[in-house]
């Protein structure tokens, strides 16, 4: 018996470290956090090509005896990303504040009286159904009161300024671009890590080969990190089952 309750322990114990990705954890004690490996993102396991409604195609054609081409942008050929591969910078400026305060109130009072003091003589016989004490002029007397009042708030502020260098990826029918960057940084045995992708039209792409955040469509920013200070930040895993399984 005993011996069996020490394999479920180290059973348990096994599948706790596993679910819980402490291993890992235990693992990169003593060293910071790795850097993962470059590559190509259409490679990626679960990767899948952008698929969006798509406008007619366009033809552009140079004219007979022009070096112009039609729908470019200037004479000389442009340094801006436009292919696959190409390299171009997004700029994440992040500046949000929302303040949200609701309360509602609601109150309710009810009264219903009735009395039954004659109705063809057979009031007389409701002493035989309801109790002795019964009387005909006060049948039903009932009140209720409800009142509810509730009051919520919600105060939020973010803040984010980075650059980040991001590749296209892939050229849509249409000519927009999809792009996608990533930027690890290791500080002192914490590491930070921007991602960012997204859809971009060409012609949003500035001069110094630059685009905001707020010009990609369908975008995913994700700024987090892991190391010695994200993990003292976070609430122990037996903290977060608690608060999940816990009902109140």
């Amino acid at each position: 018996m005993a011996k069996n309750f020490k394999a479920l322990f180290a059973l348990a114990a096994l599948l706790l470290l596993t679910g819980c990705n402490a291993y890992d954890r235990i693992s990169e004690i003593g060293e910071q956090p790795k850097l993962a490996s470059i590559e190509n993102p259409t490679r990626r396991n679960g990767y899948t090509p952008v698929n969006m409604p798509m406008p007619a195609p366009s033809l552009h054609e140079r004219q007979p005896n022009s070096l112009w081409e039609t729908g470019g942008r200037a004479f000389f050929r442009d340094q801006r990303a436009c292919r696959v591969g190409d390299i171009l910078t997004v700029i994440v400026s992040i500046d949000d504040q929302a303040q949200i305060s609701n309360e509602t109130k609601r109150s309710r009072s009810n009264s219903d009286s009735a009395d039954l003091s004659s109705f063809l003589g057979f009031e007389s016989k409701l002493s035989k159904v309801l109790p002795k004490a019964v009387d005909p002029t006060s049948l039903v007397d009932a009140s209720s009161e409800t009142s509810n009042d509730g009051k919520g708030s919600i105060g939020r502020a973010e803040q984010i300024d980075l650059r980040i260098a991001a590749t296209i990826i892939q050229i849509l029918p249409n000519g927009n671009l999809v792009l996608e960057g990533k930027q690890q940084v290791n500080v002192n045995y914490d590491q930070r890590e921007l991602n960012v992708t997204g859809v971009i039209r060409p012609q949003d792409i500035s001069a110094d080969n630059t685009v905001t955040y707020d010009q990609i469509a369908e975008a995913r920013i994700n700024y987090g990190g892991k190391g010695t200070i994200a993990d003292v930040q976070q609430p122990r895993y037996g903290s977060q089952l608690y608060d999940i399984l816990m009902p109140f």
